[in-house]
Formats: C-alpha cells, structure tokens, sequence
C-alpha cells in the first residue's frame, strides 16, 4: 500500500495533469476526418506521402475537420502534414455561418487556414462576398482578399481591392478603391471599415460621398448609412445646395436637410460670391439658411474689393431671390473706401438694402443718457474721411452691380471730419434727415434736413490760412465732394449765422451737440474687425474619432498563392 499523499498533493497533481493535456492539445491539432469518396488511391511519384480522392458518379469527395466540411470533386490528402488540396466545384461549410464555393481550395489542420481559389463566393446570413481568391483564417476568424471583392448585402454592393472579414465583429476593412453603391449615394473611398449587421461605415482614407444633391469628403469619419447621417474630420468638406462647407468636425444629417460644423469653419456661397467663417456653424437646407458664430466673418466679393462684415453672430436666411443677411452684437464692417460699426446689420440681397441698426435703449438709460452717449451707441460710418453717424443708417445698392447707390440716416444725424490744417478743429453738420447718392460707388452729394446746423473751418485759398469758423443754422444743406473730399456746401432756404474769428468763438462754441468722434472705432484692417474678447476666443481642440487610434495601421495580408 503506498503512502497517502495530502490535499495539497493532490491539487498539484491535477493542475500539471491539465497543464499536459492543455499543451499537447494545442500542439497535436485534430486530423482531417475522411467522410467519404467515390475512390483513393496513391501516386508516390507526383504526389509523394498523399492519398488521391475521386469521386464517383453517386459520391462526391467529403473532408471534414472541426466543424468544417470541405466537398469536392477531387482532392489530394496529406495525413501528415494534416493538409489536403481540393478541386472542381469545392464547397466549404462551417456549421449554418459561412457557405463558399471555389474551383480550387487549400487547407491546413494545423493552422486552420483555408485558401480559395477561381470564382470563389462566400455567403453569410448578413452578407455575399465574391472574389477570386480568399485566405480564410478559420482560429483567428477573419477572411482576407487581394483581389476586387464584390460584397452585397440587403441593399448596398460593395467593391474593393483587398479587404479583411472579421467574421465575429461582422466587419469588413477596405483597404483599397473602395467603391459602396446604394440607391441613395456612392461611397468612394481608400479604406474604410463596415459593419454589415448595423451599415456602418467608418473612414480612415481619402473619402468621397456622393448623394443626389450633395457631395460629401473626409479622411476621417463615421457615417450611418442607413439613417443618412456622418461625423466627418480631416480635410471635410460638404458641397451642399450651391454652398461649400469646411470645418475641423462636419456633421451630416440628410434626412433633417441639416449640418454643422465646428472649428476653423469657412461657409462658401458660389452663386452669391461670399465666404463666411467662424467656429460654429448649422446650415439648415430646408429654408436655405444658415447660422455662424464664433469669430464669424463674411466675406462679400465685388469685382475689384471685398466687404468684410464680422459679428458676433451672422445668419443667412431664403433663398438666392430672396436672400437676407443678419449680423449681431458689436458689428464692424470694413472695405477699402467704407468702414462701419453698430449694435446689428441687415442686409437685403434682392433690394440691396443695408440697415445699420442700435440696440434699443431701456427706460433706465433713456433717463440719464447724454447726447454724446446717444451718439456713442448710434450706429457709425466712415467714407473716406467723413464720419457718419444716425439713429438707423441705411445703404441702396444696385442688385445687379452691387455699387452704392444711395445713402439714408433718420434721426440724430452727425457728420464729422477732422479739420486737416488744424490741430483740434471738426467740421460738423447735424440734422434729422440725411440723404445721399453715389457715382461709381464714391459719395458724391448729400443733403440734410430739418433743425440743421452746421460748423466749418474756412481757409484762404491762397495762403491756406484760417479766415474763421462759419457757425450756421438753416432748414436744410447740400454738401458736394469730390474725390471723398467736400468741395461745396449750399445753403437751402434762409440760413441764419456768421463766421466767427477762431479767438472770438468759445471751445464749445466749437462742437455740435452730441459730437463725439469715435476715430478710435473706425477699423483700418481687417484685424480691427475683431474686439479683445474675439482674439482671446479659444475654440475646442477637435479630438480625433474614438473608434480607433490615429497611428493605428491596417493589417494587410501578403499576396495569396497562386
């Protein structure tokens, strides 16, 4: 009788039992099972160590091995290598999964690895692959193709290439020429992965997406193909109802005629020639609008300028014959020969209409508001050197052209320019009413009406020295210019005042009510545009898509044998 051994023994004994088995299972896969076949036989001569199965008229060949079954016509069978080499016909079958027929197939047991040659169509619950060859990888599940694959599903035909099949994830990774027609759209891409069960796509190369009325491209991206909706990064761009929309993250949804951008965005209008920018955006389709924010700029091409028009918020509304333009919270606007600021900006694409609008004051500031302080908030102009400010200013421009042709202000209206032969003088006019006309887009004439006055320095046209400040009121003024400068003032019914010697007429006596010149706001560039909280504005770092790393590669496959 041996001597008893302890629990602890006894465990031990049992795990390295396992261990053993657990290693000569892994290194002793299972032999290639013989099912059937019409006839063997051997031919040490051509087919060393092999047995040569045929069928016969009522059995076809039968080679099974771990829930695959292998049918063909002929096959030569390798017992020690574990291989066998299939022809004519062959059928593969692994459980109710996976069905592929091909002229020719190649197995290992010790791998698991199947090679698929000649018409080969592999066919699943979700999905019909055909290719002409196919490397099936039977332990890490996965089907490779280096040759173009044509995959059709419930509604979409794909072609590529090369791709992987990942049997288990029900995933398909493009990895060239990549070709997916639905009868909404056409993906073109350079690598993607798909998921068959839940039509996703997911981009990791040079991308286009083509549906009936736009064009989407991207390097990185996601896209439900079945709701008609994508993230989209790298590189995007949507080309969308006659617009061009770039940002650092697109979204797309066709189905709400929607999308958004984000970061470094840039908006392009082709047929009306404008450019808006921002770091957020939405386009809404349906009502050919779209809204900008952050940093926003507009951008209006005319032949030889640009009009540059930034605000907080800038919205475009209706369609090309009846396009309206909006801009928000501390305007600026900025072109070579005209400058501007207010509180908002409207704008009428078909009439040409222009408003530069104030925010309207509470009660509270009404109370205790100064006429500088009205002049303060009133919307501002320049032309040239001439300040404009007024209740509402508002600008006609031809349609067709896009020039100016006239100019209104309604209330409080001021007119200043800096008097350039002295160091502290302005001449001024104020009224109610202001109205003014264009010749090729350059100020030409303007007449103010109602309680106007007006303050001018007069000089000898000879010796350039200051004769005196004419200090006048009447019922209305014509002002004339010439090259943005005044050239004539006219008196319009019986004026009343005197040019006053400049020691003999107060400071200010010098000023109008209201006068405030707000040089200081007037932007020269298109940088002044943009306020200190606009430039301190830090927008959100895009994050790369989390569905997979950057830096991560494809695996590819080498070329399958011939």
């Amino acid at each position: 009788m041996g001597k008893p051994i302890s629990i602890f023994q006894y465990i031990f004994n049992v795990l390295c039992l396992l261990i053993i088995c657990e290693s000569w299972s892994q290194e002793s896969p299972k032999i290639i099972e013989i099912q059937q076949a019409g006839s063997a036989s051997r031919n040490e001569t051509i087919y060393p160590g092999a047995t040569i199965l045929n069928r016969s008229e009522t059995k076809r060949v039968h080679l099974f091995h771990q829930g695959a079954l292998i049918i063909s016509d002929y096959a030569i069978f390798y017992p020690e290598q574990n291989n066998f080499n299939a022809r004519g016909d062959v059928v593969f079958t692994q459980g109710d999964s996976i069905t592929m027929t091909s002229q020719r197939l190649d197995y290992s047991g010790n791998t698991r690895i199947a090679k698929a040659y000649g018409s080969v169509h592999l066919v699943r619950t979700d999905m019909d692959l055909k290719t002409n060859t196919l490397e099936l990888d039977r332990i890490e599940n996965q089907v490779y193709y280096n040759t173009q694959g044509v995959i059709v599903d419930s509604v979409n035909t794909l072609t590529s290439q090369q791709g992987i099949y990942y049997v288990d994830e029900k995933k398909y990774r493009f990895l060239s020429d990549v070709v997916i027609e639905n009868p909404s759209y056409t993906i073109n891409s350079e690598r993607l992965d798909y998921f068959t069960e839940i039509n996703h796509a997911f981009l990791y190369g040079p991308t286009e997406i083509l549906g009936q009325d736009y064009l989407i491209q991207s390097e990185r991206g996601f896209y439900d193909m079945d709701a008609d909706t994508g993230i989209f990064k790298q590189n995007a761009v949507i080309h969308y109802d006659n617009k061009i929309i770039y940002g650092d993250s697109l979204y797309f949804d066709n189905p709400s005629q929607y999308a958004a951008a984000t970061s470094n965005i840039k908006l392009i209008d082709t047929i009306n020639r404008s450019i808006i920018e921002g770091h957020y955006g939405e386009i809404f389709k349906a009502r050919d609008s779209a809204i900008i924010t952050n940093r926003a700029l507009a951008t209006n091409i005319f032949d030889n300028d640009s009009l540059y028009i930034h605000g907080d918020t800038l919205i475009v509304t209706g369609p090309e014959e009846n396009r309206i333009f909006r801009a928000f919270y501390d305007v600026r606007l900025f072109k070579s020969d005209i400058q501007g600021k207010s509180d908002s900006l409207y704008i009428d694409e078909t009439s040409g209409l222009t408003k530069l609008l104030k925010r309207p004051p509470t009660k509270k500031q009404l109370q205790i508001m100064t006429e500088q302080d009205r002049t303060n908030t009133n919307p501002v102009m320049w032309f040239d050197k001439t300040q404009m400010t007024g209740d509402i200013i508002k600008l006609l421009s031809n349609p067709n052209t896009r020039k100016l042709d006239s100019l209104h202000i309604d209330g409080n209206v001021l007119i200043i320019e800096k008097d350039s032969l002295s160091d502290d003088g302005y001449n001024q006019i104020s009224g109610a009413k202001l109205r003014g006309d264009f010749d090729e887009g350059k100020l030409n004439s303007l007449d103010i009406t109602k309680n106007t006055m007006m303050i001018y320095y007069l000089y000898s046209d000879e010796s350039l020295e200051l004769i005196g400040i004419d200090k006048t009121s009447c019922s209305a003024m014509r002002v004339e210019f010439e090259l943005g400068q005044v050239v004539s003032i006219k008196f319009l019914g019986q004026p009343d005042g005197k040019v006053y010697p400049e020691v003999d007429l107060d400071p200010n006596e010098r000023i109008l009510e209201g006068f405030s010149y707000r040089i200081l706001e007037k932007p020269t560039n298109i940088d002044d545009l943009f306020s200190p909280s606009d430039n301190e504005f830090q927008f959100q770092i895009i994050q790369p898509i989390s569905f997979i790393r950057e830096d991560e590669e494809p695996t590819e496959k080498p070329e399958n044998e011939q």
